[in-house]
Order: structure tokens, then sequence, then C-alpha cells
């Protein structure tokens, strides 16, 4: 069976004083970068990594879609290391990343950092990432539990981002199956909004409101952060959705994909 994807992307900067997320949504590809508030311009490193990865969007997938994957990352972490070397101010940058590369009911995901990507299938929400953080690390080692893990001090300790050398990132082949609903979001949606309530919005009908309403269900629960919501749906046929759209500092930009 053909299928395509339906998408949507909305970001917001939240009480931060700038959006250091930088966002992509498209016909193949599904993609977040959250540049860390803690390196020097955050913001550069998403960009520089997106930039290299929406890139797949512009031609069919080949046979190895992991290694297309692995190589725009390898690519986008190599201009974060370019750019450092040249730039001074922007030296120490560093960025979050998650994407889903799609093809007919296969998906390439790639992942380093504390974003996460969940999958609604059959009703239950599923996380299929890992937060690469000290406190998923106790959670892992059994020193505290999930629930510990929510309000825990450290929790906002990242261990593994992209920032020009030498990474750890996780990629993996998964299935993508018709009725398949896709959520990439920032820890500025993931730090205060519950799986359930997750699961809820994305049962909504329509694909466009649901960024929307993640986002401020994040506000009212009070987040502070930036908070970048990617969502994507699993469709029978032609979706019709072929205007890609990116999301980052300097607003929102849309192209025509060809499909």
């Amino acid at each position: 069976m053909d299928t395509s994807l339906a998408f949507a992307v909305q970001s917001q900067i939240g009480l931060r004083s700038n959006n250091e997320d930088v966002a992509y949504a498209g016909p193949r590809l599904l993609a977040l970068a959250d540049g860390m508030g803690g390196h020097a311009a955050g913001e550069v490193a998403a960009s520089l990594v997106i930039d290299e990865l929406l890139l797949l969007d512009e031609r069919p997938p080949s046979r190895d879609m992991l290694g297309d994957l692995r190589g725009a990352v390898r690519r986008g972490n190599a201009a974060i290391a370019n750019r450092a070397s040249r730039d001074t101010e922007t030296s120490g940058m560093g960025t979050t990343l998650t994407a889903l590369f799609f093809s007919e009911r296969r998906v390439a995901l790639a992942h380093i950092g504390d974003s996460r990507a969940y999958v609604l299938r059959n009703g239950s929400l599923h996380q299929i990432t890992r937060d690469d953080t000290l406190v998923q690390s106790f959670v892992d080692e059994g020193r505290i539990s999930p629930e510990e893990a929510v309000t825990h001090p450290q929790r906002n300790i990242v261990l593994n981002v992209l920032t020009g050398q030498e990474c750890g990132a996780h990629f993996e082949m998964r299935e993508a199956d018709p009725g398949d609903r896709y959520l990439i979001c920032s820890d500025g949606l993931s730090d205060y909004v519950s799986s359930e309530e997750i699961a809820t919005i994305l049962e909504m009908p329509d694909p466009q409101g649901r960024p929307q309403q993640l986002i401020r269900l994040a506000l009212r629960h009070g987040s502070q952060d930036n908070i970048t919501c990617v969502t994507g749906d699993v469709v029978p046929g032609d979706s019709g959705y072929n205007i890609a759209m990116l999301t980052e500092a300097a607003g929102s930009t849309a192209c025509v994909v060809p499909t």
C-alpha cells in the first residue's frame, strides 16, 4: 500500500529571550534540533544541522535510507565544527537532534539529546527515543523511578549532543504503518505535558491543530522554555501535503517539495 505524510509544525519562544529550536516538516522528513542554552549560539548549531537534513526531502530516498540519514547528520555535525573553528563566538555551541525519514512503510530514526519522538499506534502512545540525560541514566540503573525522574533537580542535564566532535547518535529502522501518528517535540513540551495528555491531543482529527494545542497545554502547565512540536500522520495514498515548513529563530518559511 502506498502511503504519504500529512504533517505540521509549530514553535513558540515561551519566556526565553530567543528561540533556539529549529524544526522542519516535509513530505518525507520530520526533524527537530534544540540548540543548547548552555552552549554559545545554540540556534546556529541547530540551523546548521537542519539545513543538511532538509536536503533529504529534495529527492527520493535511496535503498539505504539509514545511510542517507547518517550521512546528513554527519555533514551537519561537521558543519558545526567548521563554523566553530571560523567563529570564536560560536565555539562550544551544540544541539540535540531527533529526525524521522520516511519512505512508504519504512522510517529511519536519528536521535541524540533530550528532544523526543513518539508514535500513536492503535490508540496507544509509545516513546520511541531514549533521553540522553543524567536522570535517564539513573532510571536505567534503577537508582530512581520514572516518576521520580519527572521532578528530579538534575533532569535538565544532557549528556550527549552534536557539538562538531565525535558523538554517539542513535540510528535505527522502524516500520511505519498507515494510521500511525508521529510527534517530535522539544523538552519545553515533554517536561510539562504528560504522555496521557499528549495521546489525547494526538487523537484530534485536525493535523494542523495538534501542534498548537500541545503548545497551549505546555504553556498552561508553566513551561518557560522554547516549545516546538512536529507532527506527521502516515496516511494511505497521496496526502496532498507538499508545502514543507521550516521553523527557526527568524520565523517560519514554506517551500514546495517535489513528491
